[in-house]
């Protein structure tokens, strides 16, 4: 068999024009691992209402973080992806999960170039139903439907390999040696607090609450929200941190459900009420910089810092085409190519 890599990540607008930021958000939104409700209610909340108010403000949004090249999240995975083609001898391809550069072009570019074994490598450390799980469900439709020939294998949660570990820190660390900073926060994507509730395979395991991520349990192989609080204790063992010199938080909230907390944008305003006045940020849910990290933290959070009376806000870059990323990347596939098992 011949075999191939397909990088996957979120995906983005074709330009800031309002007409694709609304095409792009319809596809993300509309994806019920995404607002998992029943369709008539997803299809009149996003269609009847999202859709009609958000895509401005969206598009505003997005002009003021787009690139000469394009959309910085699609320019970066590109630049990541050459640079693991660069250190492996077998195909990789690249693709998004919403948008134009969609999964079926990705493995279509593949299969033309006589791959029939895919390696998936989702670029999200930890699981969610929203990002890795859609990912791998719309490549097997996709892959039954138009590939049924093809073989799919894919990279699971990476949040606790060793290696990534040791990468996020050192580029972490890199940018806080330059640093003064009272405080240290890891932000995270949020999600629906439902959504891990859904994704406990022991279905009584996920409370939400302040225990269950820390008592061991099968349910954490697919529970973001422990994933993320031990992505950020990790990382914070090989800095060697100090106790209360960090926290998590989650953002990019929607609608009025419970989403996991505490709030990136709230955490930001009370710290800066209690007086911390240098704080740093990054954000370990994203391997590529993108809207919510450009504009949401760097920029919105930044606004809300100063106003509460905060000084320095510093946002620490995501991996983005790091060498020793791709380097990573690529030999997850060398590894796999060779047939050598538990390449996580």
């Amino acid at each position: 068999m011949s075999k191939g890599i397909l990088l996957v990540n979120l995906g983005s607008p074709d330009s800031t024009d309002p007409k694709d930021v609304k095409k792009y958000l319809g596809e993300f939104l509309m994806d019920p691992r995404v607002i998992d409700v029943p369709l008539w209610a997803r299809t009149l909340l996003v269609k009847g209402i999202i859709l009609n108010t958000r895509p401005k403000k969206s598009a505003a949004a997005y002009q003021k973080i787009w690139w000469d090249e394009g959309s910085p999240l699609i320019v970066l995975s590109e630049r990541l992806q050459k640079k693991v083609a660069d250190r492996t001898s077998i195909p990789v391809g690249l693709a998004m999960r919403y948008g134009s550069m969609n999964i079926k072009k990705g493995l279509q570019e593949l299969h033309d170039k006589g791959v029939d074994e895919v390696l998936i490598i989702p670029l999200y450390p930890q699981f969610a139903m929203a990002t890795t799980e859609t990912i791998l469900v719309l490549a097997e439709e996709l892959r039954k439907e138009h590939f049924p020939n093809m073989k799919l294998t894919d990279v699971p949660a990476f949040y606790n390999n060793k290696d990534y570990i040791s990468i996020l820190s050192k580029s972490i660390s890199e940018k806080l040696e330059t640093l003064d900073y009272d405080h240290l926060l890891f932000s995270y994507h949020g999600v629906p607090e439902r959504h891990i509730r859904k994704s406990d395979i022991t279905k009584s395991h996920c409370k939400v609450d302040k225990s269950c991520c820390n008592t061991a349990s099968p349910a954490h192989e697919f529970c973001y929200r422990h994933q993320c609080y031990d992505t950020t204790r990790q990382v914070a063992e090989q800095l060697k941190l100090k106790e209360g010199t960090y926290s998590t938080s989650f953002q990019s909230r929607l609608g009025f459900d419970p989403w996991l907390q505490p709030y990136t944008d709230r955490t930001i305003e009370r710290m800066g009420k209690e007086g911390i006045k240098k704080m740093a940020i990054v954000t370990p849910a994203f391997v590529s910089d993108c809207l919510e990290t450009l504009e949401e933290i760097a920029m919105e959070g930044e606004e809300i810092f100063h106003e509460v009376g905060g000084k320095e806000f510093t946002t620490i870059p995501c991996l983005n085409d790091r060498d020793d990323w791709a380097d990573l990347i690529a030999k997850w596939g060398n590894e796999w190519s060779v047939a050598k098992p538990h390449i996580i």
